[in-house]
C-alpha cells in the first residue's frame, strides 16, 4: 500500500488549534483530567476501548506482533500510518475504534524496536495520534508521555541525511510536530526540560547545509513555540541555544549558528529576560558555575548584539560596571568586546547608550597598557564605520599620540592612516596633525610609520586625485613635511625620504613624460625649505656616486699599501651614508672584496654610475648586481639588503637625457602658454621660474644629460625673458653643462656669446657674475672674451652715477678673480684711483635719517650698494692674485678695519644713515672673513683685525649678527676658515635674542661634529691636529675674551659672569664627551696659557692680568663640569705663537686671580635684596629658561632635539636667571626687542631731576643686560658712546624692566608635579 506522506497538515493544524481554544469541545480543567492512581502528574482518564478490548486494525491490516518479520511489520505499519494520516479530529467513531491500536503503538515493543524503519513509522503514527486526539492525549502516564516524546525526538535524528530514501517521511514527522505543536503537551510534565533539551540538541546537531529553508522553518516553529508558550527558559535549555554562538561551534556548524540566530530573533521578547538573568549572575554576581558557557560571556554578548541589540537591553549597564573592574585583564576583555560592539558598521550603541560610550572612552587613559592599545586599535574601525564619532575620539587620540608606550603611538598612526586611506573625509585636520607630529618621534618605528602613512595618502589623493582637487588641497602640506624630514640627522630618515620620493611623490615606475610632469609641478609647489631639502637629496646622491666612482678607480690601480689606505677611507665614507654604520662598514668591506674578485660586477657598477646611464639601464644594472649577490639558500641576507640600500641611492631612477628633454618641453609649453599650469595649481610665471631652478639644480648633478641642441635652444629663449631669476638660472645652466658647446654646437655658441656679453655689462649683478663665469668655463678664447667686457666697463666707471656702477663692479671683480694676471696692471689702477679714493673715501649723498638699523634691499641707497660691491671687488681682486707681494692686502685689511672702527662711516662725515652703516659693517666683516680663507692673507691678519672681525657677531643690528653668523658657519663647516674663527661663536652667549643663541649653539655642534668626523675619516689629518682638533679653539677663545671691549673691570662680578657664560657656551659643547681624556687636555691647555704672555701686548700688565683671569674662569668652569679633568693630559698642547709668547723656564705663574668669594659668587650667583615694596600686591613671574639650562629628559614622544646642560648646579641657574622672560625678537624701529607681558607699566627711559638736569647714563653694554642693572635707568641712545668706538653692540632687549619682574624659583616638588602632569595623562582610576 502506498502512503502519501506529503499531505498538507493545514487542516489538522487548524482543527488542533480549534480544539485547544475550545471551539469544538470544551477544554476541561486540570482537576477533571487527573488520574489520581497513576502519578503526581495529572492526566485525563484513559478511554476504554470498544467491545471486548481487542485491538482493531484498519481494513487490510493484519495483526502486528513480534511474530512477524521486519519487512512484513513495515508493510503493515505503513497502512496504519496511512489510516492515521487520513483521520481528523472530528472522526469520533474512528477515534474510539482505533484507541486500542493507539495504546498498542506506544508499547515498549515498538518504542524499543531495533529496526529504524519500524521506529520511524511508529513515530509518524504517534505524531498523528497526538493530532487526532487533541486536546486529550490517549496516554495517561507521564512516564509514558516522556518515553514517547523522547522516542519521537530520537527519530528526528534521521533528518541529518537528506539523501536517505526515508528522508521525506522524517520531514513529514518534523512538519507534523511543528504545525501541531505537539511538544506543548510536555509542559504538564515535571521533567519536561529534559525532553526540550534533548529536542533542541537533536535539531541543532542534525541541521546542515543540505537542508532547504522549509526544514529550518519547521525547526524554528517547533522550538519557538516551546520558548514562547512556556513559563520560562531554564539555563540548561538556554545553553543548548547559546553554545551554537560560540566561535568554535560557529565555525564547525554554520547552519546551527544560523538556526540559533533565527530562533533568538523570533523569540527576543520572551528570551531577553532569561539572557539578562544569565549575564547578571556571571558578570555582576560572579557565579561562573551557573553555566558551562560562563567563560564565553563576552563572545556571546558580541554575537547576541550582532543578532539583535534588543537581546542585551538589560545587559549593557552591567558592562559599564565591568569597565571599572580592578582586574586589568578583565577590563581588557570588556574593552575588546565593546570595541566590536561600538565599531560594528550599523551599530547605534554609542548614540543609544551615551553613559556606556563615555565610560568606554575613559579607557583610552587606562593605566593598563594593553587596554590603551586595544582602544587605539578600535578607533580605526570606529572612524571608518562611524564618522560622526570622530569628534569624540580626536581628543583621546591626541593624548595617546603622546603616550609613553611606543606601540601605542605607532597604532595611533596606523588608526588614522587606515581611516584616511579609506576616505580622507573620515579624518579631520587635527588627526592628520597628530601623524605629522609623530614624523619627529624619537623612535624610528613610529617615525617610519608616520612618514610612510603620509606618503601613501599623498600618492592616493594628490598624485592620483582619487577624491578630487579639494581633498588634494587639504593634504597639500604633506609633500613639504616629508621633504623637511631630510634635515634630520638620522641616516634612516634620509634614506626613507629618498625612498618615499622615488616611490610615492614621483614614482619611478611611470613613463618618462608622466614622471617629469609630476616632478615639474611638484617642484613648483614646494616651499623654500622643501626645495632646499630636495636639492640636498640630489646633492648627497651625487656625492655618493662620486665616492663609488673613486672606489672603482682605485680598483684599477696596482695593489699597494697607499691604495689600500685610500680604499679604506672611501669605504668608510660610503658606509656613513648607509644605515647602521657599524654593520655597514663590515658589509662594505665584503662588497669591496667581491668587487675586486668579480670583474663583471665592477663593469655593471661602472655602467650604473656613469653620467650617461639611462633610467632603464639603471634598472637592469641593479637587477643584475642583485642577482649576482643573491644566495638562494639564505632566507634573509643582510649583506644583500645593505648593498640594495647603496644601489637605491646611487641609481639614476629619475634623471637621464630623455628626462631632461621632457622637462625642457614642459618648460617650453609654460613659456608658450600651452601647458596645464593653471590646472596644476601654479601660475605660468611660477612654473617657468621653478622649472629653470629645477634644471639649474640638475645641471650640477647630471650635466651630461643637458647636452643637446634642443635643450640649449630652449635655454636661449629663457635668456631673453624679462624675469631676472629665469635668465640668471639659464646662464648658470650653460655654465654647468656647456663644456662641449664650442666644439660641437657652433650655432649655439655664436648666439650665446653676445647674450653673455650683454648680461655681463648691463644685466643684474647676479646675471653679470654668472655670465663672466660662464664665459670663463665654456670658451677656449676666454681671454679675448673677458677683455671685450673688461675694457668698456673700466672706462665707464663713474662714481657720480652709483646706480650704473653695481653691475660693472660685479663683473670687474669676478674678471679680476678669474684672470688676475691678464688684468693685474689695470685693476691696480682702478682699485687705487677709483675704488678707494673716489668711491669708498667719499660720501656724495646724505642717507635717510629715520633711525632704523636695517632696511630692505630696495631702500638701501645706490651709493651704499656700490660701496658694498666695491668692497667685494677688493676681496675678489686679492683672491685672484693669491699673494701679497705688492702689500695690497695689508692696505685693504687696514681699510676694512678702519671701516669697522668707524662703525661703517669711513669718512666720519655723518652723512650715512644707520641702516647703511650696518650694511657696510657687515660687508667689511665678511670681507676680512673671506680673505682669511686664503692662507697667504690669513697669515697677515693681525690679532686686532681678527678681533674686530669677530666682534661683528655682537653688532647692535640683529640682521648683521644673523647674516654674519650664517656666513661664518658655512665657511667653517666647509673647513675653509682657520680654526680660530670658531672661537667667535663664544661671543654669541652675549646675544640678547634667545633664538640667535640657540642657532649659534647648533652651528657650534655642527662645526665640531664636522671636524671630528674629518679627523676620523682622514688618517693624514693627524699631522694637522693643531688646525683641526676642536679643542684647540680654546686658546683663541680665551685670547678673544681677554680683549673683549666690555671686559674693562676684570674683578667685577657682572663682567666675570659674562666671561663665564661665553666660556661655558663653547666648553659645554666641547665637553659633552670625554673622548681620549680631552677634559684633562683642556685643563692642561689653559694652565699652559697662564705660563705665557699676551703676544698682542706682552708688556701691558693689565692686558696680561685679564688674560690670566679669563684662564682662571675657564679652569673654574672646567673643574665644575668634569671630575676627570685633573687626570694627566694625554699630550702636551701646542699654543699659537701669534697670540701667546712662551716665557722662560724660570717664569712661573701660580697666582690665583679669582678670590674664594668670587668663585663662590660665580658658583651660586650674587645674592639680591628682596624688593619688598615692589612685590607687594604684584604678580610674581617665573623667568624664562636660559639657553644653557639643562632640561629634563622627555619621554620617547619628544623630537630629536638636543638639550643643553650647565656645569653648575640648578640653584645657580635659577638664581642667575633673567628676571625678564625671553621670547622671540621682532624688528621694531632700531632693533628687535623682547616682547613682555601686555599690560605691564613702562618705566621712563630717563630720570629727570626737578632742576632739569638729566642723570648721566652708564656706558652702553653689548649683549644681554647685567642682572644687577635691571632697575637702573638707561639713557636712550642717540649717538655711539666714546668707549664703544670700533664696535657696535647688540642693543639691550629690555633696558628698563618693570619693578615687579621678580625672579622666583619653583620648588622641586612643584616642578615634578608639573612635569608629571604634562608627561602622562593617564587615568589611574579603574
Amino acid at each position: 500500500m502506498t502512503v502519501d506522506i506529503r499531505r498538507p497538515l493545514s487542516c489538522c493544524f487548524g482543527v488542533f488549534f480549534l480544539q485547544l481554544s475550545g471551539s469544538n469541545s470544551r477544554k476541561r480543567p486540570v482537576e477533571d483530567r487527573v488520574d489520581h492512581t497513576s502519578t503526581s502528574m495529572e492526566f485525563p482518564q484513559q478511554q476504554k476501548p470498544a467491545g471486548d478490548g481487542k485491538i482493531t486494525y484498519p481494513p487490510g491490516v493484519k495483526e502486528i506482533t513480534d511474530k512477524i518479520s521486519n519487512d512484513e511489520m513495515v508493510k503493515r505499519l505503513k497502512m496504519v500510518v496511512k489510516t492515521y494520516m487520513d483521520m481528523d479530529q472530528d472522526s469520533e467513531e474512528e477515534k474510539q475504534q482505533y484507541l486500542a491500536l493507539a495504546l498498542h503503538l506506544a508499547s515498549e515493543f515498538f518504542l524499543r524496536n531495533p529496526n529504524k524503519d519500524v521506529r520511524l513509522l511508529v513515530a509518524c503514527c504517534l505524531a498523528d495520534i497526538f493530532r487526532i486526539y487533541a486536546p486529550e492525549a490517549p496516554y495517561t502516564s507521564h512516564d509514558k508521555l516522556k518515553d514517547i516524546f523522547l522516542f519521537i525526538t530520537r527519530q528526528l535524528k534521521g533528518l541529518e541525511d537528506t539523501k536517505s530514501p526515508q528522508f521525506n517521511r522524517y520531514f513529514y514527522l518534523l512538519e507534523n510536530l511543528a504545525w501541531v505543536k505537539s511538544y506543548n503537551i510536555c509542559f504538564e510534565l515535571e521533567d519536561c526540560n529534559e525532553i526540550f533539551i534533548q529536542l533542541f540538541k537533536t535539531l541543532f546537531s542534525v541541521i546542515n547545509n543540505s537542508h532547504n529553508q522549509k526544514v529550518q522553518m519547521h525547526m524554528i516553529d517547533l522550538m519557538s513555540s516551546i520558548i514562547m508558550e512556556g513559563d520560562g527558559v531554564t539555563q540548561e535549555l538556554l545553553d543548548t541555544i547559546l553554545i551554537n554562538l560560540i566561535p568554535a561551534h560557529k565555525n564547525l556548524n554554520k547552519q546551527a549558528y544560523d538556526l540559533a540566530k533565527t530562533l533568538l530573533k523570533r523569540t527576543v521578547q520572551t528570551i531577553e529576560t532569561c539572557i539578562a538573568n544569565f549575564f547578571n549572575q556571571v558578570l555582576v554576581m560572579g557565579k561562573s558555575s551557573v553555566s558551562d558557557l560562563s567563560e564565553h560571556v563576552f563572545d556571546l554578548i558580541q554575537e547576541l548584539f550582532t543578532i539583535d541589540p534588543m537581546l542585551l537591553t538589560s545587559v549593557m549597564p552591567q558592562l559599564e560596571f565591568k569597565l571599572k573592574s580592578n582586574d586589568g585583564e578583565e577590563r581588557l576583555a570588556v574593552v575588546r568586546l565593546l570595541a566590536k560592539l561600538f565599531g560594528a558598521k550599523d551599530s547605534e550603541l554609542a548614540s543609544q547608550n551615551r553613559p556606556l560610550w563615555q565610560c568606554f572612552l575613559g579607557r583610552f587613559n587606562d593605566i593598563h597598557v594593553p587596554v590603551r592599545l586595544e582602544c587605539v586599535k578600535f578607533a580605526s574601525h570606529c572612524l571608518m564605520n562611524h564618522p560622526d564619532l570622530a569628534k569624540d575620539l580626536t581628543e583621546y587620540l591626541k593624548v595617546r599620540s603622546h603616550d609613553p608606550e611606543e606601540a601605542i603611538r605607532h597604532d595611533v598612526i596606523v588608526t588614522i592612516i587606515n581611516a584616511g586611506k579609506k576616505d580622507l573625509n573620515l579624518v579631520n585636520d587635527q588627526l592628520l596633525g597628530f601623524v605629522r607630529e609623530r614624523t619627529l618621534d624619537k623612535r624610528w618605528r613610529v617615525r617610519k610609520e608616520a612618514m610612510m602613512g603620509l606618503a601613501q595618502l599623498f600618492k592616493k589623493y594628490c598624485l592620483h586625485y582619487e577624491a578630487g582637487k579639494e581633498s588634494a588641497q587639504k593634504i597639500s602640506w604633506i609633500k613639504d613635511k616629508l621633504l623637511h624630514i631630510y634635515y634630520q640627522n638620522s641616516i634612516d630618515d634620509k634614506l626613507l625620504v629618498e625612498k618615499i620620493f622615488a616611490q610615492y611623490m614621483v614614482p619611478h615606475s611611470l613613463d618618462t613624460e608622466e614622471k617629469m610632469k609630476c616632478l615639474y609641478y611638484l617642484y613648483a609647489c614646494l616651499d623654500t625649505n622643501a626645495v632646499k631639502a630636495l636639492n640636498e637629496m640630489w646633492k648627497c646622491q651625487n656625492m655618493l656616486r662620486s665616492l663609488v666612482k673613486e672606489l672603482l678607480d682605485l680598483h684599477k690601480l696596482p695593489v699597494s699599501e697607499a691604495n689600500n689606505t685610500a680604499m679604506f677611507g672611501k669605504l668608510m665614507s660610503v658606509a656613513k651614508n648607509l644605515p647602521d654604520a657599524g654593520k655597514a662598514q663590515d658589509f662594505m668591506k665584503k662588497f669591496n672584496q667581491v668587487l675586486g674578485e668579480d670583474e663583471k660586477l665592477r663593469v655593471q657598477l661602472e655602467v650604473l654610475i656613469s653620467p650617461t646611464c639611462s633610467c632603464k639601464q639603471a634598472e637592469i644594472c641593479v637587477r643584475e648586481i642583485t642577482r649576482k649577490l643573491t644566495f638562494p639558500k639564505q632566507p634573509t641576507n643582510p649583506f644583500l639588503e645593505m648593498v640594495k640600500f647603496l644601489l637605491e641611492r646611487i641609481a639614476p631612477v629619475h634623471i637621464d637625457s630623455e628626462a631632461i628633454s621632457a622637462l625642457v618641453k614642459l618648460l617650453n609649453k609654460s613659456i608658450e602658454g600651452t601647458a596645464d599650469d593653471d590646472e596644476e595649481g601654479v601660475t605660468p610665471d611660477t612654473a617657468i621660474r621653478s622649472g629653470l631652478e629645477l634644471l639649474k639644480v640638475l645641471s650640477f648633478t647630471h650635466p651630461t644629460a643637458f647636452h643637446s641642441a634642443e635643450t640649449y635652444e630652449s635655454l636661449l629663449q629663457c635668456l631673453k625673458m624679462e624675469d631676472e631669476k629665469v635668465a640668471e638660472a639659464a646662464i648658470q645652466i650653460f655654465r654647468n653643462t656647456g663644456q662641449k658647446i664650442e666644439t660641437e654646437l657652433q650655432q649655439i655658441r655664436s648666439t650665446l656669446i653676445p647674450v653673455l656679453h650683454q648680461k655681463a655689462k648691463r644685466g643684474t649683478p647676479h646675471q653679470a657674475k654668472q655670465a663672466v663665469h660662464c664665459i670663463h668655463a665654456i670658451f677656449n678664447n676666454k681671454e679675448v672674451q673677458l677683455a671685450q667686457i673688461f675694457e668698456p666697463l673700466s672706462r665707464s666707471l663713474n662714481a657720480d652715477v652709483p646706480e650704473q656702477l653695481i653691475t660693472p663692479l660685479v663683473s670687474l671683480g669676478h674678471i679680476s678673480m678669474l684672470a688676475p694676471d691678464q688684468f693685474a696692471s689695470p685693476m691696480k689702477s682702478i682699485v687705487a684711483n677709483f675704488i678707494v679714493k673716489d668711491l669708498l673715501m667719499n660720501d656724495r649723498s646724505v642717507g635717510n635719517k629715520n633711525g632704523k638699523l636695517w632696511t630692505t634691499d630696495e631702500e638701501v641707497s645706490p651709493e651704499v650698494l656700490a660701496k658694498v660691491q666695491a668692497i667685494k671687488l677688493l676681496v675678489r681682486w686679492l683672491l685672484g692674485m693669491k699673494n701679497n707681494q705688492s702689500k695690497s692686502a695689508n692696505s685693504t685689511l687696514r681699510l676694512l678695519s678702519a671701516m669697522l672702527v668707524s662703525e661703517g662711516d669711513l669718512t666720519e662725515q655723518k652723512k650715512i644713515s644707520k641702516s647703511d652703516m650696518s650694511r657696510l659693517r657687515l660687508a667689511a666683516g665678511g670681507a676680512i672673513m673671506k680673505l682669511a680663507q686664503e692662507p697667504c692673507y690669513h697669515d697677515i691678519i693681525t690679532p686686532e683685525q681678527f678681533q674686530l672681525c669677530g666682534l661683528v657677531i655682537n653688532d647692535e643690528c640683529y640682521q648683521v649678527r644673523q647674516i654674519f653668523a650664517q656666513k661664518l658657519h658655512l665657511a667653517l663647516a666647509k673647513l675653509m676658515l682657520p680654526l680660530e674663527y670658531l672661537a667667535v661663536f663664544a661671543l654669541c652667549a652675549k646675544d640678547p635674542v634667545k633664538e640667535r643663541r640657540a642657532h649659534a649653539r647648533q652651528c657650534l655642534l655642527k662645526n665640531i661634529s664636522v671636524r671630528r668626523e674629518y679627523i676620523k675619516q682622514n688618517p693624514l689629518a693627524q699631522e694637522k691636529l693643531v688646525s683641526l682638533l676642536p679643542e684647540y679653539v680654546v686658546p683663541y677663545m680665551i685670547h678673544l675674551l681677554a680683549h673683549d671691549p666690555d671686559f674693562t673691570k676684570p674683578h667685577e662680578y657682572e663682567q666675570l659672569k659674562d666671561i663665564k657664560e661665553c666660556l661655558w657656551f663653547m666648553l659645554e659643547v666641547l665637553m659633552t664627551k670625554n673622548e681620549n681624556n680631552s677634559h684633562a687636555f683642556l685643563r692642561k691647555m689653559v694652565e699652559n696659557i697662564k705660563q705665557t704672555k699676551d703676544a698682542q701686548c706682552p708688556e701691558d700688565a693689565k692686558a696680561n692680568e685679564k688674560l690670566y683671569i679669563v684662564c682662571d674662569v675657564a679652569l673654574f668652569v672646567i673643574a665644575n663640569k668634569s671630575t676627570a679633568c685633573h687626570l694627566d693630559s694625554p699630550k702636551d698642547p701646542v699654543l699659537p705663537s701669534k697670540f701667546f709668547l712662551v716665557q722662560d723656564k724660570d717664569f712661573k705663574n701660580d697666582k690665583e686671580y679669582l678670590s674664594t668669594e668670587m668663585r663662590q659668587v660665580l658658583l651660586t650667583g650674587k645674592p639680591k635684596p628682596a624688593p619688598v615694596l615692589g612685590a607687594v600686591n604684584k604678580p610674581l613671574t617665573v623667568p624664562g629658561r636660559r639657553i644653557f639650562t639643562k632640561t629634563p629628559t622627555g619621554s620617547d614622544t619628544a623630537s630629536n632635539t638636543s638639550t643643553n646642560s650647565s656645569p653648575l648646579n640648578s640653584s645657580t641657574i635659577n638664581k642667575n636667571s633673567n628676571a625678564v622672560t625671553e621670547s622671540s625678537a621682532q624688528e621694531n624701529n632700531e632693533n628687535p626687542v623682547i616682547q613682555h607681558d601686555v599690560g605691564k607699566k613702562e618705566e621712563p627711559s630717563q630720570n629727570v631731576t626737578p632742576g632739569g638736569d638729566t642723570a648721566a647714563s652708564p656706558v652702553k653694554r653689548r649683549g644681554r643686560q647685567p642682572k644687577s642693572a635691571t632697575a637702573a635707568p638707561v639713557e636712550k641712545e642717540v649717538a655711539p658712546a666714546a668707549a664703544s668706538r670700533g664696535r657696535k653692540r647688540a642693543a639691550d632687549p629690555n633696558p628698563n624692566p618693570p619693578a615687579d619682574s621678580i625672579n622666583i624659583k619653583m620648588s622641586k616638588q612643584q616642578q615634578q608635579q608639573n612635569d608629571e602632569g604634562t608627561k602622562r595623562q593617564i587615568d589611574l582610576q579603574r
